[in-house]
């Protein structure tokens, strides 16, 4: 028998250090790996207002599968609308080097009516999302897509999509459209999305190129348009979205953080694709019936459906104190937070069976966080003032957890 050698014994822990971190890395990006398949975790378990609890499993083929070819699909069921929703997709890469890919997919799902997202960001995951806690307004859509990513250069990524999806409200609503009134409706859309980040420093490798560190300012850009009478669509309407992002500092040392988030829609838009400014408020009575969890970059004073806009915009103010250093594994930290956010909508006549307000006059919230006082959980405190300051003073008040937790 052969004696093992000493640089074994040293390669072999280096493996395993490597396969660790590699592990750690897909967890953190909601993933549990398999030798085929990633198992995603954003599918585990969630809870909304409207579908109670929903669980169920998804994933998506990794490269020990193919590098050339993948199928991603899941399949969740909500207990208190006792639905099924679902998704089949996959796609090829068509250029190793530009990371260009073609995929279709085919979707029965819900979706939160006035949400916005940007196509180049992808998959996003959060071992806990607070917002989803309290949402209550959705709509339920079937959409067939064919999708093309392609990376311009390493720091100019871009994503076009072309898609037909029948909408239908899961709350009572109707759009007058032509004289008439539609509760459901067709849509036949085309997006183009652009994000760049100029100063993020990359590695240009023999096939691509890799992201090493992120800089900022970041710029995303995306622009929608839905095209009447085509695949029988009912709509015809443009929207136009931006956002950047603005980080100076450590969050470790003491960071400040902004973010400016706008968008505007033109020609006949219903609610499903009018913009809302990311509300995390419950309508209930007391601070403490109010009491839940705080968002990422959410309003925390601003109540659930209380505004919709055609054109919008938000800016947040972050700044991270230095972390109070207790111990190596104690470090609280005080964020101090003020969002402002202005919008306004054209016609508001024209949707019916629903009553929301208007940003035109500016909205203004301020406050802090203490985060990562135990296990991850901490508490925030927001005060909305200005304009729309209600006559109330404790309606004004938001009291949450804050929940932070990074591997």
């Amino acid at each position: 028998m052969q004696a093992q050698t000493s640089s074994e014994h040293i390669l072999e822990p280096a493996k395993d250090s490597i396969k660790k971190r590699e592990f750690i890395k897909h967890l953190g990006n909601g993933y549990l790996p398999t030798r085929y398949f990633n198992f995603d975790l954003r599918y585990l378990i969630k809870y909304n207002q409207y579908e109670g609890v929903r669980t169920g499993l998804g994933g998506v083929t990794n490269d020990a599968f193919s590098k050339k070819y993948r199928i991603n699909s899941y399949g969740v069921y909500g207990f208190r609308d006792h639905r099924f929703k679902y998704s089949l997709g996959g796609g090829f890469r068509l250029a190793e080097k530009t990371n260009t890919w073609v995929n279709i997919s085919y979707t029965n799902d819900l979706q939160e009516t006035g949400s916005a997202k940007f196509l180049t960001d992808g998959r996003f995951f959060q071992f806990f999302e607070p917002r989803l806690l309290n949402i209550d307004l959705f709509h339920k859509f079937v959409s067939k897509s064919i999708n093309i990513e392609h990376q311009l250069n390493p720091k100019l990524f871009t994503e076009v999509e072309l898609a037909v999806s029948n909408i239908d409200p899961t709350y009572s609503y109707g759009y007058i459209l032509d004289n008439n009134i539609v509760t459901t409706f067709h849509l036949s859309t085309a997006v183009t999305s652009l994000q760049w980040n100029p100063f993020n420093k990359v590695d240009i490798l023999e096939n691509g190129s890799k992201e090493i560190k992120k800089g900022y300012p970041q710029f995303t850009l995306q622009y929608t348009k839905s095209f009447k009478d085509v695949f029988k669509s009912d709509f015809n309407f443009s929207k136009l979205d931006f956002r950047t992002i603005y980080k100076i500092g450590n969050e470790n040392e003491g960071a400040s953080e902004i973010t400016l988030v706008s968008g505007i829609t033109n020609g006949n838009t219903p609610l499903t694709h009018l913009y809302h400014a990311y509300p995390n408020n419950i309508t209930k009575e007391t601070v403490m019936q109010r009491f839940s969890v705080a968002g990422l970059n959410s309003f925390e004073t601003m109540y659930f459906n209380e505004f919709f806009s055609d054109k919008f915009t938000t800016i947040q103010l972050k700044h991270y104190l230095k972390p109070f250093n207790i111990s190596e594994h104690y470090k609280p930290q005080i964020v101090l937070t003020t969002r402002y956010a202005i919008g306004d909508i054209k016609q508001p006549e024209l949707h019916q069976n629903v009553t929301f307000g208007s940003l035109k006059k500016g909205y203004t919230e301020s406050g802090f966080e203490i985060n990562k006082l135990l296990f991850g959980f901490g508490l925030s405190f927001t005060y909305r003032y200005g304009a729309y300051h209600l006559p109330e003073f404790s309606d004004n008040i938001a009291l949450k957890f804050t929940f932070n937790v990074s591997l």
